[in-house]
């Protein structure tokens, strides 16, 4: 790749013309495999550079045939290779300025490669200077004043002319051209550069002349010379023989540090004795740092300094500068300005927590630390004295520490419960007017400690159960909530020891150790146990852990499954006036409330308006005075009734006799107690009755299957006959159920006392009811005596209520 390159031990240079130079250097290095070739800058592109063919000793038919190439490894090609030739040419226009700046030689690298040889040759090519720069000043024209009183022999340096040719093409001479005024001297450098300096050779006077026109050439070694030229303008100032003075000698000045960028801190004033242009007075600042520029500024003209942005008393409360007043000439004046900064109360105090804890145990001793905190304020006086304070009622104070260090500790015991979180403010004033402040928030959390006790939402429960009771139904469900936390706070409850009825009280009700539910455990019967107490244990999950007890009652609740029963009056009669007191019906019922209250009604009686029972006191009483007419027995039935829904009632029956004598009474009495004594083989007697009219049913029925069975094969072989039996009356059928059965006219009345000692009996012939008892009481399953009554009457008039005696229990006598 072709590059610049200085050759600190270069060969020797050629004196010879450049062609000659360019052959001599190219034979001597050709032996050794390496070309050297010199040309001068500025060739125009395909200048002629060497023979590299010639000098290589290389065919130029074998050049043509093999290839040969530049090697090309930069981005600029510099030099090419003409195969047809072998001549090394110029690809562009080289300018040794812009190739080698500030280098004494110029040297260009590049490499010839032979394809066919496989062979590689290195060239060097000097880019030697021609003179095609001209020197040249910085300043084309430049200004100077100097006062008519300058004294011969003054020294007023000059720009220096810059030429980038080297060596002798370089910078060689300065010349000045003007009047006798001025002469130049030029100083050649440690660096060896030359250095122009004007010399007033003659004193000057205004009178004369006002201004000098000169001229400072600068000339290199070139052939031809190229010259660069400077216009200088002196102009002659009139004789300045008075300095500006300045008013003070040192200027002090006080100002706050919230003073406002932009304004006037102070006006310097500084006077001049001469006239016109001598007392003109420029101000200037003199061995000032840059910080002090940055915040001053002193305006030239007017002496006003002002500031540039705002002053800091924290950062500096004192500024020094130093001034200097001078006229047109060279006349001066010094003076000291002295800014002092007073302090404003303008930065807040700062408030840093170095340490804090983020937790705090409920139980932690007051006085506990919990923060640690450095306060400071960067302004001076009463506006950094730091007051830290507290302002929130929260269990926390300041103690100070150290110098500037607060600590934050516990002023009583925590409470999780009541506060389970602090966010305490702590505020940091200065003694500034207005007095700044700032704040810092110290977060805590209260650890739970396990201090408080289960507490049940009610002081006592007490719940309502039905008697009669599913096996594990719901009673009731106590709740109880601990103030702790987390595992504190969980709750278990549990029954504390009791017996019911010499049982345990676990084996009536349990409760569900994790939400409290109060099931029990078996059926109760309210006629047994009406309340059952207990006391429900809350216990916590604490270490220890902590309990609480409530106390349950369990009250049950009867329900209507227990019939009255009558204990009074035994069977007592005697003949009474009209309104007086017969007997009294008693009955108890076990159910409670309103399934226990009880109402009496006359339910039948051998004569209906004879008698009379008291709807709620059970009393039989005589409802008009006994006539002579009336028969002198009597059999009452009294219906007990509770008000349960269903009601349930009881029946008793009295016999009543009435007599006019001790000797009728006891008749009476002896013919109603003679029949007792077979009276349990009339009610074997009955059952076997019913049995056995039963069994004659079964068997009519049977027969008419027969029968029918033997219709409907005949019918099969035979036209249909018509509906009636031949011989036997349509009346003599009854449809049950889809059954038609043949009635026989007969009936029977029984009447039976409550224990079935006592009965009667009575048989009717227009009645068939009793026949047809048992299929009735089948076709009406389930009804009870009254309606039972009804359906048979339905089916049969004779067997209505009113014509029929039946059993005062009657579901007994059905059951037998």
């Amino acid at each position: 790749r072709c590059s610049p390159r200085r050759r600190e031990e270069g060969a020797e240079r050629c004196s010879q013309p450049p062609l000659l130079c360019c052959v001599l250097v190219a034979a001597w290095e050709a032996a050794w495999g390496q070309l050297r070739y010199s040309v001068p800058e500025e060739l125009p592109k395909g200048s002629f550079v060497g023979d590299v063919a010639k000098d290589l000793a290389l065919q130029l038919a074998a050049l043509r045939d093999r290839g040969a190439r530049i090697l090309d490894r930069g981005r600029t090609r510099y030099f090419a290779l003409h195969a047809n030739s072998g001549h090394l040419v110029t690809a562009e226009r080289l300018d040794r300025e812009q190739l080698c700046r500030l280098m004494e030689q110029c040297v260009l690298r590049c490499a010839v490669i032979v394809d066919g040889e496989m062979k590689v040759y290195e060239i060097e090519v000097e880019i030697t200077d021609i003179n095609d720069n001209a020197p040249s000043f910085v300043e084309a024209e430049k200004e100077l004043r100097m006062g008519e009183m300058t004294a011969p022999g003054s020294r007023f340096p000059l720009s220096k002319a810059y030429d980038p040719d080297v060596g002798v093409n370089s910078l060689q001479s300065y010349e000045l051209s003007g009047d006798e005024h001025f002469s130049l001297s030029v100083q050649a450098g440690a660096d060896g550069e030359k250095r122009p300096e004007l010399v007033l050779a003659k004193a000057l006077d205004r009178e004369e002349a006002a201004f000098h026109e000169l001229v400072l050439r600068a000339i290199d070694g070139g052939e031809p010379a190229r010259t660069g030229t400077a216009r200088i303008r002196v102009s002659v100032l009139d004789a300045n023989d008075n300095a500006p003075v300045f008013s003070q000698a040192v200027y002090a000045v006080r100002v706050p540090e919230d003073v406002p960028v932009g304004s006037t801190l102070l006006t310097l004033t500084a006077t001049d004795a001469d006239d016109g242009l001598n007392s003109e007075v420029k101000y200037s600042m003199i061995k000032v740092t840059a910080e002090k520029k940055d915040i001053f500024y002193l305006n030239p003209e007017t002496g006003s300094i002002r500031l540039l942005r705002s002053l800091d008393f924290e950062e500096g409360d004192s500024y020094e500068l130093e001034v200097q007043a001078h006229d047109t000439g060279e006349l001066f004046d010094t003076a000291t300005v002295s800014i002092s900064v007073t302090d404003v109360n303008d930065n807040a105090p700062e408030l840093i927590v170095t340490s804090a804890l983020s937790e705090i145990s409920e139980d932690a001793p007051p006085g506990t630390v919990m923060a640690l905190l450095h306060v400071q304020d960067r302004d001076s006086g009463a506006n950094g004295e730091v007051r830290c304070s507290i302002v929130e009622s929260v269990p926390f104070r300041l103690e100070r520490a150290l110098d500037n260090y607060y600590s934050v500790v516990t002023s009583r015991e925590l409470d999780r419960e009541e506060v389970s979180e602090y966010n305490v403010t702590v505020w940091a004033s200065d003694g500034g007017s207005p007095s700044l402040r700032s704040s810092a928030v110290l977060a805590l959390r209260v650890l739970d400690v396990n201090d408080n006790a289960p507490v049940f939402a009610e002081a006592r429960y007490s719940a309502r159960l039905p008697e009669n009771n599913a096996e594990g139904a719901l009673v009731l469900t106590v709740r109880a909530w601990d103030a702790d936390w987390g595992q504190n706070a969980r709750v278990r409850y549990r029954l504390a020891e009791g017996r019911v009825r010499g049982a345990p009280l676990s084996s009536y009700v349990s409760v569900q150790a994790e939400t409290g539910a109060l099931y029990a455990l078996r059926s109760f019967d309210y006629e047994e146990v009406r309340e059952v107490g207990l006391w429900v244990r809350a216990e916590d999950g604490g270490a220890p852990a902590l309990s609480s007890n409530v106390s349950v009652r369990l009250l049950i609740v009867d329900e209507n499954d227990n019939a009255p029963q009558v204990l009074y009056p035994p069977l007592a009669p005697r003949s009474a006036e009209p309104g007086a007191l017969v007997a009294k019906v008693v009955a108890v019922d076990a159910d409670a409330g309103q399934n226990a209250w009880l109402s009496y009604e006359l339910a039948k009686a051998t004569e209906p308006g004879l008698f009379r029972v008291g709807l709620h006191s059970g009393e039989v009483r005589t409802a008009r005075s006994p006539l002579a007419r009336d028969a002198p027995r009597h059999s009452l039935v009294v219906v007990v009734k509770d008000q349960g829904r269903p009601a349930l009632s009881a029946t008793a029956t009295l016999t009543v006799v009435l007599a006019e004598s001790v000797a009728e009474l006891l008749s009476e009495l002896g013919s109603a107690a003679a029949p007792a004594e077979p009276g349990g083989s009339l009610t074997r007697w009955l059952v076997l009755a019913v049995a056995a009219v039963s069994c004659l049913f079964v068997a009519f029925l049977l027969l008419l299957l027969a029968l029918r069975l033997r219709r409907w094969r005949r019918s099969q072989l035979l036209p249909p006959a018509s509906g009636a039996l031949r011989g036997v009356p349509a009346s003599h059928f009854v449809g049950i159920d889809g059954v038609r059965a043949f009635l026989h006219s007969y009936s029977h009345e029984v009447s039976l006392t409550a224990d079935s000692r006592k009965s009667q009996r009575r048989w009717a012939a227009d009645s068939s009811c009793l026949a047809m008892m048992s299929l009735l009481y089948s076709a009406e399953e389930g009804l009870r005596p009254k309606p039972f009554l009804g359906a048979l009457g339905r089916y049969f008039p004779a067997c209505r209520e009113d014509h029929a005696v039946f059993p005062v229990n009657f579901s007994t006598t059905l059951s037998l």
